[in-house]
């Protein structure tokens, strides 16, 4: 049948849908239009009967599913608007399926379903297309949408250029819409049924035009982002094309490109760093893999890195230099006041070394209160021995791995901080100081000290082994000083690989020398004053010295002495230009009142029966300390306080229990610990306090207490006693004799086993002003503490000569008990009667 005219179609159409119901044949994700023609796949068996049905009148009606997934759509599963169409050519497939090209006439709405099976067929009434009426507004809306869709069929690569023309041909705004809304692939099948719907022709031409602009600026972005993502690959495939066009270039003209150069320089490095046998075969392995890598490849960096350092190590470098002994006496002189004990020991490392040049490197461990100039002294040493100074500070360090570095393959992997600083010192033998070793701190990551072992160990670290590197590295040239401020933080294994060397605080006479020698001279320069502007006599510097600070080092010393330069600056900042002489005026003006008082504080406190002056051990030094005692009616308790450790609390009973059993020799009524109470204490009691050298203080005390004389005046002691009244050496004698001497004492009572550290470790005048004693027993002791006792009992019953009683006699007296902690001793009252 030859095609008939569309408004013939049209009219028989209508006409027909008078007489009789239309097949419906429902589509999935597909509308089509009026004046459409659209090719569709029918493949449901109920669809394929459908067409197969089709006699001359070729008229269906094609609706859209609500539900694509749904395969037997019933009624409800369909839109109520449709499309009447006109069958006009099928094609059957070898997959038994049609391919149909239908025609769409006009919008239909569905009605009453006459028939579900084999198919489905339905009345329909025609929805006639109503003519808008023209004005200005419509051909505004049908202009800017003819507009729009000819900028996406440009823009887009997928539609064809001849809809531009067909929709310029198109007059009518209604059929316009129609047809861009059928050409447009992007448009979804819901919003494709809505302007199907959508009978106002006005409001037809607003819902496509929302669609094309939306439409219009997805594509705009993609083009977008699809010409920068194409501009990036050209230009990524034109540097390649270039770069091999250079390497063709320089392989004709016999250079090198620069990742080849780079290779061959880490090459010579590696040939001229003097490596191990073993090492060298390590790095020139890992630089022919990094020959024949790309230099975009992700390990790259990683490899030329390790290569890198493994070049740059000093494998064989040394200092090279030879220092004369008697020059580097005196450097080391120049540095530093004292420390004679440290000087030696370098002074034999280097005699060693001059004599077998191949000898390893010593580990030496200073330990002392802060401000002797540990660290100071290790650049001092370095520069006697013409070697580079390498400094590590250990406080606080967490992490094993900041020893001994990290393995390669965590990202940003580097060596540990001793390959580091040979690095960065470049020779294989610089003076590597470890500071604070005592403050290493230890976690989850392992133990740093631990790993301080191996390096530390001379029998070890010629084989000394980093995460990072992989290979052996000779530390056994390295000079590793570590300092510390007490070694019981310090590991065991660690401190047995250590040569332990003492730098005890600092006496008057050396604080006086470091002040002018050094301090003063330090401070004046560092606060722009000139010499002739200021003057520190000696008696400001020792005012200074006892009653503004009381430290072992000069820490506090040139803070104090930096405070005075900076006032005298703003002086003559201020037009004072007359030179300053520091007095002790100008001293209190300056730095306010004194803050230490050691001038009768002894005297004062001593004036009562009942107390004694100990000396004390702390990290920053000597010290003095105060024990008392004091006694009331009671049932015979013993009370300790002071803050006060398991061991001192252990020294006060054995005092107390030697006081006890020895009361008689001592002119103390026996009966008096029955019904009296004893309390001592020692005061600062927010310090804690431990130790056994206030043994003999405490014995001391107690026979002052219960005697009723006073201790002799500015006398100090130290020692441990035992309940048989031995006195025992105890340590940190150098310390305690200073710290007796700042704080004016004049008498030292000492053990005598501890002469022999007086000798050594003090010189004459350290010790000038002092009278020294050293006692075996702790009635020597009492002879020279309290010797208004010793006046007051028989000789022969006390000190010297033995008791005359029989040992009979002896057997018969009642024996005082030995009290523990927990059930204290008692006390006399004769002392009452004398405090009263």
């Amino acid at each position: 049948m030859s095609p008939q005219p569309l408004s013939e179609q049209v009219v028989k159409h209508r006409e027909s849908n008078d007489v009789r119901a239309l097949p419906v044949l429902p589509v999935r994700d597909t509308v089509l239009f009026p004046h459409a023609v659209l090719p569709l796949t029918v493949g449901r068996e109920s669809s394929v009967q459908l067409i197969n049905s089709l006699g001359e009148d070729k008229t269906i009606v094609v609706v859209a599913q609500r539900e694509a997934r749904v395969d037997n759509p019933q009624a409800s599963d369909l839109y109520t608007v449709g499309t009447s169409a006109v069958v006009h050519k099928v094609v059957k497939m070898p997959n038994q399926s049609l391919f149909v090209f239908a025609e769409g006439l006009e919008r239909v709405r569905l009605g009453e379903f006459t028939q579900l099976t084999p198919f489905m067929r339905a009345r329909v009434n025609p929805i006639p297309e109503a003519a808008p009426q023209q004005s200005s507004e419509i051909e505004a809306l049908q202009r800017n949408v003819l507009t729009l869709f000819q900028q996406i069929v440009a823009g887009s690569p997928t539609l064809s250029d001849e809809l531009s023309t067909v929709a310029m041909n198109i007059d009518e705004p209604g059929r316009l819409v129609d047809f861009i809304a059928s050409s447009l692939p992007s448009l979804s099948t819901p919003d494709k049924q809505d302007v199907l719907e959508t009978l106002d022709i006005r409001a037809r031409l607003q819902k496509i035009n929302q669609h094309l602009a939306k439409e219009l600026e997805v594509q705009q972005l993609r083009n977008k982002i699809q010409s920068e993502v194409q501009d990036r690959v050209q230009q990524t495939q034109r540097e390649y094309y270039l770069r091999e066009q250079m390497k063709a270039i320089q392989k004709e003209l016999g250079e090198q490109d620069e990742g080849q150069r780079d290779v061959e320089d880490l090459r010579k490095k590696i040939e001229e760093a003097g490596m191990p046998d073993e090492v060298k075969k390590e790095a020139l392995k890992e630089l022919g893999r990094l020959a024949r890598m790309s230099p975009m490849a992700a390990d790259y960096s990683l490899t030329r890195n390790y290569v890198e350092w493994l070049a740059v190590l000093p494998w064989s470098k040394t200092s090279g230099v030879e220092i004369e002994i008697p020059k580097a006496k005196e450097i080391l002189d120049a540095d530093h006041y004292d420390l004679e004990k440290v000087k030696d020991r370098i002074l034999d490392y280097l005699s060693v070394r001059r004599l077998k040049p191949s000898m390893k490197g010593p580990i030496l461990c200073f330990v002392g209160p802060p401000g002797v100039g540990k660290t100071s002294l290790g650049k001092s040493i370095a520069r006697a021995l013409g070697r580079k100074f390498v400094r590590l500070s250990l406080g606080g360090v967490h992490d094993e791995a900041e020893i001994r570095g990290h393995r390669r393959t965590y990202i940003g992997a580097l060596p540990g901080q001793i390959i580091q600083g040979i690095r960065r010192a470049e020779t294989k033998d610089p003076v590597f100081m470890l500071d604070e070793i005592d403050k290493v701190g230890r976690d989850f990551r392992g133990d740093p000290a631990s790993a301080l072992l191996e390096a530390l160990d001379p029998e070890q670290n010629s084989t000394f082994r980093d995460n990072y590197l992989d290979v052996t590295f000779d530390l056994s040239k390295v000079l590793f000083i570590t300092t510390a401020n007490m070694l019981d933080p310090v590991a065991e294994p660690l401190r047995d690989r250590m040569e332990i060397i003492e730098l005890q605080g600092y006496s008057e006479e050396e604080k006086l020398h470091i002040a002018n020698r050094y301090l003063i001279p330090r401070q004046t320069e560092e606060n722009g004053i000139a010499a002739d502007q200021i003057e520190f006599p000696e008696q400001a510097i020792r005012y200074i010295i006892r009653h503004y600070t009381r430290e072992a080092g000069v820490r506090s010393l040139e803070r104090t002495i930096g405070t005075i330069c900076r006032k005298q600056a703003r002086r003559i900042a201020e037009g004072k230009t007359e030179k300053l002489v520091v007095t002790q005026d100008v001293i209190q003006e300056f730095l306010g009142g004194i803050k230490i008082r050691t001038e009768g504080e002894i005297e004062e406190r001593t004036k009562r029966p009942g107390v004694a002056v100990g000396l004390a051990w702390t990290p920053s030094g000597g010290d003095i300390l105060f024990v008392e005692a004091n006694a009331m009616k009671g049932k015979g308790g013993f009370t300790m306080t002071g803050q006060i450790g398991q061991v001192m609390q252990e020294s006060m009973q054995a005092a107390l229990t030697w006081v006890r059993s020895n009361a008689a020799e001592l002119g103390i009524d026996e009966g008096f610990f029955a019904d009296h109470d004893i309390h001592m204490h020692v005061p600062a009691g927010a310090i804690p306090k431990d130790g056994p050298s206030a043994g003999v203080t405490m014995a001391t005390t107690l026979v002052s207490l219960l005697s009723g004389h006073h201790v002799r005046p500015l006398t100090a002691m130290t020692g441990e006693i035992t309940l048989s009244g031995n006195v025992l050496p105890v340590g940190g004698i150098k310390e305690k004799v200073l710290a007796a001497k700042r704080a004016g004492v004049t008498t030292v009572i000492l053990p005598a086993e501890n002469k022999m550290n007086v000798d050594e470790d003090l010189t004459k005048e350290q010790i000038e002003g002092l009278d020294i004693h050293y006692v075996k027993t702790i009635e020597e002791a009492l002879a020279v503490s309290l010797p208004a006792v010793a006046q007051s009992v028989k000789t022969k019953e006390f000190l010297t000569e033995p008791s005359q009683e029989s040992p009979k006699e002896k057997d018969k007296k009642e024996t005082p008990p030995v009290h523990p902690v927990h059930e204290p001793a008692a006390a006399h009252d004769r002392v009452v009667r004398a405090e009263a």
